[in-house]
């Protein structure tokens, strides 16, 4: 039987059909382009100090995307101030601010502070709808089944994971070494990337990478990560574009860079149904065959089968559950947030410890007290110096370089300390209009010298044995630093991170010493989500970080 809609739509000339599609293709982009070029003659955020636009189309991304933003950041930022602004595409005003109250009511106001359009739709595209692109409810049900996978007690249960791959990598190098007359050249990068990608399967969904073994290839899911990690975070203008007017996506992407992400994804995503519907079927078949779980049942300890057991259990209505969708784009998630971010963050620790090799010394020292391999949680997170180390690390060096928001309706944002706009009036709060954007830059937050003192942009892992109290105002889950962020969408793997990269540098460091085979000078970070390094006098071979391993003990 035809519904009314049906047979009204059915009366309709199909050449009126055909001018509503010409209509939308056309005019919309028109309607959305001049949007975009009168939004910022209503914005507020005109009446702030910042760098001059260096292109109509462009505003200052190219300044942005195409160096390390976070020197360009704080460039910015000792120049105009912490509260200031740049432009974006077609001219728009975004805010970029480093003052501690901003941030906070930013961070803490998540409902109308989300995510822009425009950055969810790339996350999307690599991780699918998880947890780094939902947001409001949708973020809120997906967090609350999640949370207890991330728990202590959970992190604790995995360190044996942490443990042994650190030991298997360390093995490698150290035969390695032994067949190379005493002193081996690595690319550490790479084989920081193979080990944690080795960590992230095993312990977030009981998945062999066997990334470490050198017989053989890659398996196929690793071989579609590593195109996704690559291909999906090159910059593109030709993105940013379909991004801005999503009716240019109605032109095919021939390019090769489009057709190997689209077929990656798609291998990903089969094999990702493939793993969730096999823990669906042991955690049913362990509850004896019910359709939801009791908690007490929940015995396995990689994040998936917690995260679908949680899921699933009886005190969970139906309403909150994760669908099969959701659950998959929490594998993705959980690969690209806790796989090069790791590796990344370990590779810039021994590049600073290369670069001071008493703090090396000192650590190895530490580390070298401790007679066994197997060490638990507490007993690793225990050891006062390699905590040290980690923290001014993860301060240091963010690997993660800021992230944007944008205002759901008119706000007023309070400021920790007044600013001089651009008329000379002093202002002690920032006017965001609906639509106006705002990036929180995490590594200038973390190298503040106002609050970190006059050595904030100088390797100190001394500095965590007298904390200075400025630090607390910075909004954190982890240590008084950024680098996590706060609030609703704050890291929800904090604790594996920072557990996953202590066993590393643990196994490692003890028993290995690492110098720069190239000079210092010639190693620099390149961005896209994740800030890697790279040799500037090889950037044809893209990320790496060449060193010199040798034993550090007979």
């Amino acid at each position: 039987m035809f519904s009314t809609s049906h047979i009204l739509l059915s009366t309709i000339p199909w050449n009126t059909v055909i001018w509503a599609a010409v209509g939308y293709c056309f005019v919309w982009p028109l309607v959305k382009g001049t949007r975009n070029l009168v939004q910022p003659l209503a914005s507020p955020l005109r009446h702030l100090p910042g760098p001059e636009n260096p292109s109509i189309l462009w505003g200052n991304m190219k300044q942005v995307f195409l160096a390390e933003s976070h020197k360009v950041y704080e460039k910015w930022i000792s120049t105009y101030g912490d509260v200031l602004r740049f432009r974006v595409s077609f001219g728009k005003y975004r805010l970029l601010t480093t003052d501690t109250r901003a941030v906070s009511h930013i961070l803490s106001h998540s409902y109308d502070f989300p995510k822009p359009v425009e950055l969810r739709l790339a996350l999307g595209e690599v991780v699918g709808e998880g947890l780094l692109f939902s947001e409001g409810d949708v973020h809120k049900r997906q967090r609350r089944i999640m949370n207890p996978s991330f728990g202590p007690a959970q992190i604790r249960s995995l360190t044996s994971i942490f443990l042994e791959k650190s030991q298997e990598l360390r093995d490698i190098w150290l035969k390695k070494i032994a067949e190379s007359d005493s002193v081996y050249e690595a690319d550490v990068f790479s084989w920081l990337s193979r080990a944690t990608l080795d960590i992230i399967g095993l312990a977030g969904f009981d998945y062999q990478f066997s990334a470490l073994s050198e017989n053989g290839e890659a398996n196929e899911l690793a071989n579609a990560l590593a195109v996704v990690a690559n291909e999906g975070q090159r910059f593109s203008y030709m993105n940013i574009l379909r991004r801005i007017f999503p009716v240019l996506k109605l032109i095919p992407d021939t390019s090769r860079r489009a057709k190997k992400l689209k077929e990656s994804t798609a291998t990903m995503r089969r094999i990702g149904l493939e793993l969730v519907q096999r823990k669906k079927d042991a955690t049913i078949a362990a509850a004896g065959k019910k359709e939801v779980v009791e908690k007490s049942n929940l015995k396995d300890r990689d994040l998936l089968s917690l995260l679908i057991k949680a899921n699933m259990a009886a005190d969970v209505p139906d309403s909150q559950r994760m669908s099969d969708e959701e659950v998959l784009a929490q594998i993705s998630t959980f690969i690209v947030a806790g796989h090069e971010t790791t590796s990344s963050s370990i590779s810039w620790t021994l590049l600073e410890l290369a670069r001071h090799p008493e703090m090396q010394t000192k650590l190895r020292t530490e580390l070298a007290s401790v007679s066994t391999d197997n060490l638990t949680m507490d007993e690793l997170t225990a050891l006062p110096y390699l905590d040290a180390v980690v923290r001014e690390a993860l301060c240091f060096r963010a690997v993660v370089h800021g992230t944007s928001r944008i205002a759901a309706k008119d706000a007023i944002v309070p400021l920790s300390k007044p600013y001089m706009d651009v008329n000379g009036v002093l202002r002690h709060e920032v006017r965001m209009k609906k639509g106006d954007s705002v990036v929180i830059p995490i590594s200038p937050l973390n190298r503040s010298k106002e609050i970190w003192g006059e050595d904030a942009h100088d390797f100190n892992p001394e500095r965590w044995t007298n904390i200075p109290e400025k630090s607390a105002e910075i909004p954190s889950v982890y240590s008084h630093l950024g680098t996590f962020i706060a609030g609703a969408h704050a890291c929800i793997g904090h604790r594996f991170a920072v557990v996953e990269i202590k066993a590393l540098l643990f196994m490692l460091v003890r028993d290995i010493s690492f110098e720069l085979a190239v000079s210092e000078d010639d190693i620099e970070g390149r961005v896209a989500i994740i800030n890697r390094p790279v040799v500037k006098s090889q950037r044809e071979k893209g990320h790496q970080l060449p060193m010199l391993l040798r034993a550090a003990r007979d």
